[in-house]
């Protein structure tokens, strides 16, 4: 009797411990996100560009607009964001001598570029394009070297406080990936050929160091429009 009732106690404790497992397992597959894979060469539809042309920063009155075609995830783009960029924000976008406009040109050999694009398209539907732009810029953590940066988009998500379930359907749909291809378009339309390319009143500047502070206070001198900074 002994016998019978430690192997009826085991066939408990394994019924319990399966039981456990597969509850485990069931959250598991309810609770994970699913994959986010955003994709390439779509048909651009009207919607995905109504009411957009580009993400813009500054006064709408400036004498110059610089459109900026790039790529997160390419080296030279994020090298001039870092150096160059904040003065020109400082001293010339901040003062309204200069508009920003930004324009996604995802390139096909970097594999996390548009899901990047997608999660600052997905900020920017509540108000943080530019802050989820500098952390994505920043590399910190580095997740370039990684096979899926999502996690780490996410995560610059939570800190800028966003609302996350609006911010995962909006990933998860690839809501925006029209709006990327459209920005890729345009790029190629214009001859944009590598990145970053700069288009200042009709004319291309190819790579990281055509744009700078300096060149851009010239221009305004020779229009008589710069303040002193």
């Amino acid at each position: 009797m002994a016998a019978a009732s430690s192997g009826l106690n085991r066939f408990y404790v394994l019924l319990g411990a399966t039981a456990v497992a597969a509850a485990a397992a069931l959250a598991f597959v309810t609770l994970r996100k699913p994959d986010v894979s955003i994709p390439a060469n779509v048909v651009v539809q009207a919607a995905d560009t109504t009411g957009f042309s580009g993400y813009y920063l500054g006064s709408d009155s400036a004498p110059i607009t610089v459109t900026e075609y790039a790529d997160y995830e390419c080296p030279a783009c994020q090298q001039w964001y870092t150096i160059q960029f904040p003065t020109i924000e400082e001293r010339l976008i901040r003062t309204g001598q200069v508009r920003w406009r930004y324009r996604d040109f995802p390139l096909d050999m970097h594999r996390n570029s548009r899901p990047a694009s997608h999660a600052a398209a997905c900020a920017s539907e509540q108000g943080k394009y530019w802050e989820m732009s500098h952390r994505i810029y920043s590399w910190e953590p580095n997740w370039t070297l990684k096979a899926d940066g999502n996690g780490i988009f996410r995560d610059h998500a939570k800190a800028l406080g966003l609302d996350m379930a609006r911010y995962d359907s909006c990933m998860e749909t690839a809501k925006f990936a029209g709006r990327i291809q459209a920005g890729r378009n345009e790029g190629g339309q214009v001859g944009v050929g590598s990145t970053p390319t700069f288009l200042i009143n009709g004319r291309l500047y190819p790579g990281g160091g055509a744009v700078h502070y300096d060149m851009l206070k010239a221009m305004l001198d020779s229009l008589g429009r710069t303040t002193s900074r």
